[in-house]
């Protein structure tokens, strides 16, 4: 267990140091104060004219202000999420962070309260199932943006020199970096670009500043979906409810390829029933996404079973919801990824590695036809180059990862010789659904103290197990969702799928023994890339 210290008052310790220019603060959810501010930045950091953006930092001081240590920099994934919806982490599960250390959260420009690139609006169940990046909603969304940001100035390397005035900003030397997902990129970009600043780096889902996402997506998932599979075979449990599960994925695939599904959706606001359309590659890429975590991954094997029989109500008891992809900035990600990825995709080579893959060439299609239409901002010559440096660097990599997987962590630590690369057998794209994900907090803050990777004691990682697969409740098919087949193949149950839903959630929140806030878990460990529209991407 992480350890817990008191804490008084933070108004208290903000005239100490580098937190003077800091006011305490409170934000939803966390019942101490904190210390926020507002750092002012141009836009473009080359003119250094015209429009400024006001970066977002919170800081979660350290318990023991005297003896402290460098700070604790948490960048997020996405690209699109905003680092402070990570403090409630820090103020409960992670106190064990801060017991001689700062955590400095700064919503990168584009996201949170940072100048986000978004659009707020409403979603409907049809939503949830709509195409990643539609023409109409790219089209609105660059335009509605352009009246406040030029997109092109929203790139990794412009937001790490960011980062690094606020480290200025707030006084301190040298910095300990955690990045997760797109947040290991952004932890490389800041490691090449100041080095001398750097003395700590933990990357957890390693995306390298080569890796042109979305490219290697299908690819990933596919290797991600076989093992996954694989372990519902050798699983007793698994393979009794879903004794063909490998056939049940194939015929869904199949059967969606050839019409898309259409039933009717009870919304759980007893709102009247809707018709949706349930597309093949949407589909699919719902059920790469939900390989990120371990939790939603156990669910799985249920879902594409009752699918293959054209009851799609577990799949749309999952999909029909908010979740982490909600958090994401979308004008961000496309300014991220249109300039650093998506032109360096080879558009024949893409097709030809994921043809007959499971998960097709969905999401390169998708975000090429977007970035066609998005400006696309310029990066520095050498930053697709590996990063290379002699700074202490322990990655860790989930074997079940459909993203990053550790093939990605081997080839960025070849090119850091004082690394440690780590595989977690059961993980995913992170922790999320694992047994005692304390551990690799233990190891990380070890990792800090010492700043030594080598010798570090990782044995309690075989303990972070898998949860069980989900039991197939009952043969009542009504009682697994609110859909009904428009072909005929199941019944209405819009009732029964209100009271699933609260149980599945409530096992969620036994399993993990807190809240189910993305805000906390979900924003540490974000993901980038998958879904549809305003999902994670």
């Amino acid at each position: 267990m992480l350890l817990i210290f008191a804490f008084s008052d933070c108004s208290k310790q903000q005239g100490s140091g580098e937190l003077a220019r800091l006011k305490p603060c409170r934000l939803p959810g966390i019942d101490e104060k904190l210390l926020c501010g507002r750092l002012t930045v141009f836009e473009n950091r080359l003119t250094r004219a015209g429009r400024t953006i006001d970066l977002n930092v919170v800081v979660l001081p350290a318990f023991d202000q005297k003896t402290k240590a460098g700070p604790l920099f948490d960048l997020a994934g996405g690209p699109g999420a905003a680092a402070t919806e990570g403090a409630r982490f820090y103020a409960e599960q992670g106190k064990g962070y801060r017991r001689r250390r700062d955590v400095v959260l700064v919503d990168q420009r584009g996201t949170g309260k940072s100048n986000p690139l978004s659009l707020p609006g409403k979603r409907t169940p049809q939503d949830y199932l709509s195409e990643m990046y539609p023409v109409d909603y790219v089209k609105r969304l660059r335009q509605t943006l352009e009246r406040r940001a030029d997109l092109t100035q929203y790139t990794t390397s412009i937001a790490m020199d960011d980062l690094d005035d606020v480290r200025a900003w707030l006084g301190y030397d040298r910095i300990n970096l955690i990045g997760t997902s797109y947040g290991t990129r952004a932890a490389l970009v800041y490691l090449r670009l100041h080095p001398e600043r750097v003395h700590t780096v933990t990357l957890i889902g390693v995306a390298p500043t080569y890796l042109k996402m979305p490219m290697y997506h299908a690819q990933a998932g596919a290797r991600a979906m076989e093992l996954l599979l694989k372990q519902c075979e050798q699983n007793a449990q698994c393979h009794e409810a879903f004794p063909q599960i490998r056939d049940d994925w194939t015929s869904v695939l199949s059967q969606l390829g050839r019409e898309p599904a259409r039933v009717e959706y009870s919304p759980s606001d007893k709102s009247a029933p809707v018709n949706l359309e349930i597309q093949r590659d949407i589909f699919a890429e719902k059920i790469r996404t939900w390989m990120y975590g371990r939790d939603q991954a156990s669910r799985i094997p249920l879902i594409v079973h009752h699918a293959a029989q054209g009851d799609f109500g577990p799949f749309l008891r999952e999909a029909i919801r908010p979740s982490i992809p909600d958090f994401i900035a979308d004008g961000m990600y496309l300014s991220v990824t249109c300039a650093e990825d998506i032109p360096f995709i080879n558009q024949e080579e893409a097709a030809k590695l994921n043809a007959g893959n499971p998960f097709g060439n969905y999401r390169v299609f998708q975000q090429t036809r977007a970035c066609s239409m998005w400006p696309q901002g310029k990066i520095p010559y050498d930053f697709r180059e590996p990063v290379s440096s002699n700074v202490p660097v322990l990655l860790f990599s989930g074997n079940m990862d459909p993203v990053t997987p550790p093939q990605r962590g081997e080839e960025v630590a070849r090119y850091l010789p004082n690394s440690r690369h780590v595989i977690i057998p059961q993980a995913g794209h992170g922790f999320d659904g694992l047994a005692e994900p304390e551990c690799v907090d233990r190891i990380i803050m070890e990792f800090m103290e010492t700043g030594e990777a080598k010798d570090l004691d990782v044995g309690c990682l075989e303990r972070m197990v898998q949860p069980p697969f989900e039991k197939d409740p009952t043969n009542d098919r009504a009682a697994n969702g609110g859909a009904g087949d428009h072909r005929g193949r199941m019944d209405q149950g819009g009732s029964t799928l209100i009271l699933r839903g609260h149980q599945i959630d409530l096992v969620i929140l036994k399993r993990h023994d807190k809240l189910p806030a993305p805000l906390e878990s979900a924003c540490r460990w974000l993901s980038f890339f998958p879904l549809i529209k305003s999902s994670l991407k």
